[in-house]
């Protein structure tokens, strides 16, 4: 049987040293790493620009898609439609300002939206049309993807 003994003060203690900071330190790392990451990103993220808020409506026989796009005019649109895939791209021309622009408030500059449908679309019927600052793009189904009516006999 071991015999309990007195420490000296010159002996070292071999239980681990609370340090209360060290987590705050390793958190204070991490979020600094994480915002150089989005610091190195943000060329790339400002060159795609921004997302127009939208709505994408199904039917029967078509998609729907409608995109909020005030003050932007046809000749500033580009429309891609690839399988399933419709990507709206576009920069608004600025108006020239006489005087000092004191506020702003409104999203300027290029902008991008881009969704995947569920289904199928016919490309070669896809249109649309800009009317009141809103694009409404038709993606029409594919006639093998429309439900079709059994008449009973």
């Amino acid at each position: 049987m071991a015999l309990p003994t007195r420490r000296t003060d010159d002996q070292v203690d071999s239980r681990p040293s609370w340090e209360p900071f060290a987590g705050l330190d390793q958190f204070q790392r991490q979020l600094g790493g994480l915002f150089d990451t989005w610091r190195q990103q943000l060329p790339e993220l400002l060159s795609e620009g921004y997302r127009p808020p939208a709505d994408l409506e199904e039917s029967d026989d078509a998609y729907l898609v409608e995109i909020e796009l005030p003050g932007v005019r046809k000749d500033d649109l580009d429309i891609e439609v690839t399988g399933r895939r419709l990507t709206v791209t576009g920069e608004p021309h600025e108006k020239e300002r006489v005087g000092i622009l004191r506020k702003r408030e409104r999203t300027v500059g290029r902008f991008r939206y881009e969704i995947l449908v569920p289904g199928e679309i016919d490309e070669e019927g896809v249109a649309a049309g800009l009317d009141e600052g809103v694009l409404t793009v038709r993606l029409p189904k594919p006639e093998h993807e429309r439900p079709r009516r059994i008449k009973i006999s």
